[in-house]
């Protein structure tokens, strides 16, 4: 079996983690796999992303007096969205390849609708959040002969953010955060090897974690209650360092049969290391009730894996089959991205219209994992406010591949 059939049997339809909050806000499991395509390659595509994403409130809930939300539905808080991706990679020689990927690896768009009880919403005002990232890495690679593949590169990345919390939920209080767009620099490093006669590639990527340092967030806090008592801390222009995390791919594949191979990759990302905290957020918080809160927290990483057999199934079509799961950032998790992880199942097809050129479509079913939403303040704590059960995510994907 040739190196060049991998390509063709095992459609990569940028599916591999998708997800919606499965731990935390990871969207595309940040693949290095198009940079270790043979020759001159280039690819393009865009996912989306359909979650259904709603739970019940504690029977017992009584945050800010609100007892008759006990129990009731928080009605569905996640919102369809798209990403798009590129990749460009060259073999100027033998021994060195150049290779550029663009992405949006991190991300989130969730809001609580309005209600009859005022929950997560005050007035006009509804608790969401939405997260945005584009990164492109640059990369540069030495193969010292046709097994090893020694890369590394640059990551320059972008990140803006709002975030909004309302509602007896939060015991009336009226945050609202905007970070507009900054950008940071990050670095990849890697090992690959690879055995083209069974079509076998082992490949190890280390991505660092990225800062992105905010001189100009706007923050506005708080606290109205039904009774009309204000306590207002203003608006104003504030600093903070957001960090996306630091991760470790291990991708694998190899030949099982003719024209079959099995692939599967495993990824870890440093959720827990960074809690986002800011500053007149935490000042507020500590002031009144004696203890700062961060605006986001996780208790743990994430860990994932998805495994795969690909098929060969004549000279123009191949098509795959997958499973996947992720451990989740912990059971207690934020209000605004309620979910434990995930099980997926996964299907694609490739084809071939010439040698060179290639279309992949693919599609996934998320089973997402059952969690309890925990207000910031609770962080630390057991108490939860509601419970996010038998919720799911369909993944949609394109992908148009070219070998020049």
């Amino acid at each position: 079996m040739k190196k060049t059939v991998i390509s063709t049997i095992v459609p990569t339809v940028m599916l591999c983690s998708a997800q919606l909050h499965a731990a935390a806000l990871d969207r595309t499991g940040q693949s290095i796999l198009p940079f270790l395509q043979p020759g001159n390659y280039f690819e393009a595509g865009i996912a989306i992303l359909d979650p259904r994403l709603s739970g019940k409130m504690n029977d017992d809930f009584n945050k800010g007096d609100l007892v008759a939300a006990a129990g009731t539905d928080t009605g569905d808080i996640g919102k369809t969205y798209v990403t798009p991706s590129a990749a460009i990679k060259f073999q100027p020689s033998e021994h060195v390849s150049v290779g550029f990927i663009y992405e949006h690896p991190f991300g989130a768009d969730a809001g609580y609708p309005t209600k009859d009880l005022p929950t997560y919403t005050l007035n006009d005002d509804n608790t969401g959040s939405k997260v945005k990232t584009e990164s492109l890495s640059s990369i540069i690679g030495y193969q010292p002969n046709k097994n090893w593949n020694l890369y590394g590169g640059v990551v320059v990345q972008s990140l803006e953010a709002e975030s909004h919390a309302h509602g007896a939920g939060f015991k009336w209080m009226n945050y609202d955060m905007k970070a507009p767009k900054e950008t940071g620099y990050g670095w990849l490093a890697g090992v690959a090897y690879s055995v083209p006669e069974i079509a076998l590639q082992v490949a190890l990527t280390y991505r660092s974690e990225i800062d992105h340092k905010v001189n100009d967030m706007t923050e506005s806090v708080a606290i109205e209650s039904p009774a009309g008592v204000i306590i207002d801390f203003g608006t104003e222009t504030t600093s903070a360092t957001l960090t996306t995390p630091q991760s470790v791919n291990l991708d694998l594949q190899t030949g099982i049969a003719k024209g079959t191979v099995a692939f599967a990759n495993v990824r870890w990302v440093d959720w827990n290391k960074n809690p986002v905290r800011p500053p007149k957020l935490y000042e507020s918080t500590e002031i009144l009730t004696g203890k700062g809160t961060t605006l986001v927290s996780y208790y743990d990483d994430q860990i994932s894996a998805n495994l795969g057999v690909g098929r060969k199934l004549n000279q123009k079509w191949g098509g795959n089959v997958s499973v996947g799961w992720d451990s989740g950032a912990g059971e207690l998790v934020s209000t605004q991205g309620p979910v434990n992880g995930y099980w997926n199942v996964g299907a694609g097809l490739k084809f071939n219209s010439q040698p060179n050129y290639d279309i992949s479509f693919g599609v996934k079913y998320f089973w997402l994992g059952d969690a309890k939403s925990q207000s910031a303040s609770d962080f630390g704590t057991s108490n939860y406010d509601a419970e996010f059960t038998d919720n799911s995510l369909w993944a949609y994907g394109l992908k148009l591949g070219y070998r020049f």
